[in-house]
């Protein structure tokens, strides 16, 4: 008899995408196979401490008016084996050795390779990207710099640090007034658009700045595409990765934001988008230049704005959302590949990639 992979699904964090983790992973765990599988489910509470969690990630309630957290119960606590090669949790009772780890955590301590290099560290195989790439793919300032560089097309854009705008505001104000208002304000290293503001003129901007910093270091001021259309392209892979077909976000409000995503009732996907085959490839061409781009692996979700036939990059989620509603298993689903076989396929490229 073949011994089940045993797969450590690790979620939660102290990020402010802490709850979207937590409803990604309960997707996750629902599609393991358990004739293939032997799951485990580690929550990260929001002060950094790890918890097996035997009843997995906690259920989104209906109705309810926020999504849930990781509720640790006392005595739980568990740790990474860091010996090299030896691929086990400790616990209380003992260590628990795992074959991979399926990281589905949002945003800073997750997704900006702090996990990833612990989990190299430890020399234990995991799901999506390395250490570099996660890195660079939470940064949207740097991504943008390694885009450029490589002749995709970015959206016109300033990156301000926290320091330079206590210093001279003013040049902040002159690249919003050159980039043309509207502008988006929002983090340079948070997803989900947490942190995220739509200024309209120059008396808002300094409100949306603050916000923007109250999340982070740095910021990013970008020209509000106004009248284009927000696309998404997933892509799966290692060395030959592929594109998925495009979708499209029709947001019930006046953006994508963080209550447009995951509380919105109105926000509409449509997957595939109707667009012409020519930009359907020139979309599916770019998302796996950016892809190769950051240096990515596994998956990664490719945002871009379209107006006619032009098509400009917007941004690339190595850890995309992952519900069951996510725009990233929908995505393959319309391509062929449903959400069980999407989950089996990423767990066999992190073993393949270990593997060298």
């Amino acid at each position: 008899m073949t011994r089940k992979i045993r797969v450590a699904v690790l979620f939660g964090g102290r990020s402010e995408e802490h709850e979207v983790s937590v409803v990604s992973a309960r997707s996750v765990m629902d599609a393991l196979d358990p004739e293939t599988y032997d799951a485990v489910a580690i929550g990260i509470d929001r002060d950094g401490g790890w918890h097996v969690l035997p009843g997995g990630p906690p259920v989104l309630e209906p109705g309810a008016s926020r999504l849930p957290a990781v509720e640790p119960a006392p005595g739980d606590e568990v740790s990474l084996a860091l010996e090299p090669g030896s691929r086990e949790l400790v616990t209380g009772t003992g260590p628990e050795p795992i074959d991979v780890v399926f990281p589905v955590l949002h945003g800073p301590f997750g997704e900006d390779g702090t996990i990833q290099g612990l989990l190299e560290l430890a020399g234990i195989p995991y799901v999506g990207s390395g250490v570099l790439a996660s890195a660079v793919g939470m940064d949207k300032a740097v991504q943008k710099v390694l885009f450029a560089a490589g002749g995709l097309p970015v959206v016109p854009h300033a990156a301000v640090t926290r320091k330079q705008w206590s210093e001279d505001p003013e040049a902040a104000h002159a690249a919003a007034r050159d980039l043309g208002y509207p502008v988006f304000t929002k983090p340079s290293s948070l997803g989900s658009s947490v942190g995220i503001s739509k200024v309209k003129t120059s008396a808002d901007l300094d409100g949306a700045m603050d916000e923007a910093f109250r999340h982070g270091p740095k910021a990013l001021i970008e020209r509000a595409m106004e009248g284009a259309r927000e696309i998404e392209c997933a892509v799966l892979g290692n060395e030959d990765p592929v594109a998925s077909v495009p979708g499209e976000i029709l947001p019930a409000s006046e953006f994508y934001d963080y209550r447009a995503k995951y509380l919105d009732q109105g926000t509409r996907l449509d997957v595939p988008a109707d667009l012409p085959e020519e930009t359907r490839e020139r979309i599916q061409a770019l998302s796996v230049a950016a892809f190769r781009a950051i240096d990515a692996a596994g998956m990664a979700r490719v945002d871009f704005f379209v107006t006619g036939r032009d098509v400009v990059v917007n941004e690339i989620n190595t850890i995309p959302g992952f519900t069951k509603v996510s725009m990233y298993p929908l995505l393959w689903e319309a391509s062929g590949l449903t959400y069980p076989a999407l989950v089996d396929r990423l767990i066999r490229l992190a073993l393949e990639r270990h593997q060298g």
